[in-house]
């Protein structure tokens, strides 16, 4: 009687090869999603040498409540009106004319009850505890669109382009080096004349 044959025997010896290889795949292919955070400077830890004194009207309060509510300078307001607000209120130009303080170049209606100048102008952002990321967000958005609408507006009118383009330029690392010595001194006198102070106070918890 002819012996049986045992099964064929497998040749493991490469299959630790074999997974190696499959992991590298995927760790090159593979897209790792990162969080988008949001581009702000804190302030210096060295206190002011001299008390600076903010006048109220310099000031752009938005408060968002637990809700998603908008509460600007005390008023509930869409969320879609915010910018043209924030436009409105760092355009002013409230200074008189012949005043250290007179703005130029500002568009606004220059009432003498609201900001002086874009140089002083300051928005300040408080949150509750328990507001949603994405309104947060989305107001952020709304509020530095203000700022990029304003220097884009002036970006045309000194240089023929926006500013955004121009910034984004500069601050790409593959942009050659002269065009980037051209267009730094641009983008910073466009940040000069609306410079962006956008404060967020302390968090409400309530």
């Amino acid at each position: 009687m002819p012996r049986r044959k045992g099964a064929p025997e497998v040749n493991a010896g490469s299959m630790a090869d074999i997974a190696f290889l499959l992991l590298i795949f995927f760790l090159v292919t593979t897209t790792i999603e990162t969080d988008a955070g949001l581009d702000r400077m804190l302030p210096p830890m060295e206190p002011p040498e001299e008390d600076v004194v903010i006048k109220q009207k310099n000031i752009f309060t938005v408060n968002i409540n637990r809700s998603g509510q908008l509460l600007v300078e005390e008023e509930l307001m869409d969320i879609k009106n915010l910018r043209e607000a924030a436009m409105g209120f760092l355009d002013n130009g409230g200074a008189a004319s012949g005043s250290p303080d007179y703005c130029s170049y500002c568009q606004g209606k220059r009432d003498a009850n609201s900001s002086d100048n874009p140089g002083k102008a300051i928005i300040s952002l408080k949150n509750d505890r328990e507001t949603k990321y994405s309104t947060y967000i989305t107001v952020q958005n709304e509020l530095v669109g203000a700022y990029n609408d304003l220097r884009n507006r002036e970006a045309q009118r000194l240089y023929g382009r926006d500013f955004t383009e121009m910034e984004g330029l500069y601050l790409n690392p593959e942009t050659p080096s002269s065009v980037r010595d051209d267009l730094k001194d641009k983008v910073k006198r466009i940040q000069d004349l609306f410079p962006q102070k956008l404060s967020e106070a302390e968090t409400s918890r309530n």
